[in-house]
Parts: structure tokens; sequence; C-alpha cells
């Protein structure tokens, strides 16, 4: 089955898609990333001893704060009334850190952007804290891992 997008008319105009007619229903999404870095940069990460600070802690909070401004910087998304926002740093053995953002709501639309946003803003600040001593960080693998709820129901990523 074919799928037209939907952020077009007819005419090919960008438009926002009405929602009006949407049912409530609870919803929730996954998204990941990561960043690899330096085994320096990740040392100071992991001691505390960044002159920047906590750079997990910081980079938390930017992400709770970015899924909350999605629609400001994404045109056409919904401005959302999030009901959670929980993200988690991990840090794996070979210096790479991955962000997991997952982000709930009871409404007519889905939270997939919102997680994604968290999570590639988590990883864009850690690595702004971090560029004065490693400027050859990689952000990748920004990805949905999963989403519950509305008409399109249940979607998870085949690992």
């Amino acid at each position: 089955m074919k799928k037209n997008l939907t952020h077009f008319t007819k005419s090919g105009n960008a438009h926002m898609v009405d929602i009006s007619d949407k049912d409530i229903t609870d919803r929730i999404a996954i998204a990941s990333g990561e960043i690899k870095m330096s085994n320096s940069s990740l040392k100071k990460i992991k001691e505390g001893s960044h002159k920047k600070g906590d750079v997990l802690g910081i980079a938390r909070i930017a992400a709770i704060t970015a899924s909350k401004k999605t629609s400001d910087l994404i045109p056409l998304c919904h401005n959302i009334n999030l009901s959670s926002v929980s993200v988690d740093f991990k840090i794996s053995p070979i210096g790479d850190i991955y962000c997991i953002a997952t982000v709930s709501t009871s409404g007519k639309t889905g939270v997939e952007m919102e997680a994604l946003t968290a999570v590639q803003i988590g990883l864009l600040t850690i690595y702004d804290m971090c560029k004065s001593i490693d400027r050859s960080m990689v952000i990748s693998n920004i990805q949905l891992e999963s989403k519950k709820g509305g008409a399109s129901g249940e979607w998870e990523r085949i690992k």
C-alpha cells in the first residue's frame, strides 16, 4: 500500500496536518544515538574532571528542554504537552556515549520527533562541551527505536 506524504496539500503546498478528528491516546517514543570520542575526553567525563562541569548532567537537561521545544524547531510539528521525558546516557567500553530518550504524552499525535530532537540536542551538547579538547568527535546513528499509540499502533526497530 502506497502512503502519501501528509504534510503536503494536493497542490503540493506544505501545511500542518489537521489532527482535530484524531482520538487522544497514550503515546510513547524511544530514540537513540551515539557520540564517539577520544579516550581522554571520555575519561574526563567519567571522572567528572571536565573544566566545564558535569557534561552528561548538562546534556540531559539540554535534551529535555529541546524535546519541549521541538515544534519551535521543526516547522510542521504540532505543539505537544509532554507527560514525561527521560534521557539516559550509557558509556561503552570502547569510548562511545549512547543517548536514549523516552518521551510520552496523552494526545492526538505522536512524540517521535520530540524523542529524536532530545537525542540530537543531548549529543550536540556533549560535543559543544568537549570540543575544546576533542574536535574529532562523531555523532551518528540517530534513530527511532520504537513508538506506541495512535492509529498506526506499535512499531519497533528490528535489531
